[in-house]
């Protein structure tokens, strides 16, 4: 069972103040690449969102037209905060392990995750069930922090001998377990290398379509200070894969 740090009362006090809690998908810069991804239409379509947190990716796919959208997520903070909202009927949540999830064969047309499976142990078991919840055709898009920033042993920019701020790169294909500071002491990640996380989804038997290394562009940065820095070392990966549909013999 992945750490669900975000039910710890000190940890979540300072979660919810952090700009894409407050103000929603506008306050995740990496959004408008992970919408990209994401089907032109999901008129008609049937949505699920593994890591949902507060909905607000939920209540984006129904006002895009989706018919079925099911959020899951381990804590019950994140999932008291995405009910508050206007009830839907078509939105569902689930409490759930993703580490233990099991999903029902061909059911979804997009299956969705934002920065949630750095916490997962088992993520070649999850994405294998996403694989078979997904419908053929079906679409699959999640991002993850970079492995670049999972990797440190001391994940801190520094000043090198000629005065210019770079990202300490150590242990790289070390992959595992990583005890972070981030908001509170002892949170728990797994990190894992750019091919591990193509070769799950290979793996898995989903065909990739895109991957994002994603920084700010050169035009963003100046209204945005600050975000030069994810420019030396981007902050999330973002991918996209496809289940694809088998042609019969002859075809």
């Amino acid at each position: 069972m992945a750490q669900n740090i975000y039910d710890s009362e000190e940890f979540f006090k300072e979660y919810i103040q952090l700009p894409r809690q407050v103000i929603g998908l506008d306050g995740a810069p990496e959004w408008p690449a992970l919408r990209s991804m994401l089907p032109a239409s999901l008129t008609g379509a049937k949505f699920l969102d593994l890591g949902c947190g507060f909905g607000w990716v939920c209540r984006w796919a129904r006002e895009k037209g989706a018919v079925q959208v099911r959020g899951v997520d381990l804590s019950e903070n994140m999932l008291a905060k995405a009910r508050k909202f206007p009830a839907d009927e078509r939105i569902t949540y689930l409490r759930a392990d993703l580490d233990s999830l099991e999903l029902p064969p061909n059911t979804y047309d997009v299956a969705f995750s934002s920065l949630t499976f750095h916490y997962l142990k088992d993520l070649p078991r999850l994405v294998a069930q996403v694989y078979q919840t997904l419908v053929a055709g079906g679409t699959f898009v999640f991002s993850v922090e970079h492995p670049l920033w999972t990797a440190p042993r001391n994940p801190n920019f520094i000043e090198d001998s000629e005065g210019h701020t770079v990202w300490p790169l150590d242990k790289y294909l070390d992959e595992g377990e990583i005890l972070t500071n981030w908001l509170v002491d002892g949170v728990i990640k797994q990190h894992r290398t750019l091919a591990t996380y193509i070769n799950i989804l290979i793996e898995a038997g989903f065909t990739l379509s895109a991957i994002d290394e994603w920084a700010p562009s050169e035009e963003e940065m100046p209204a945005n200070p600050g975000w030069e820095k994810s420019r030396i070392r981007p902050p999330f990966l973002l991918m996209k894969a496809s289940k694809l549909v088998l042609q019969k013999a002859g075809t």
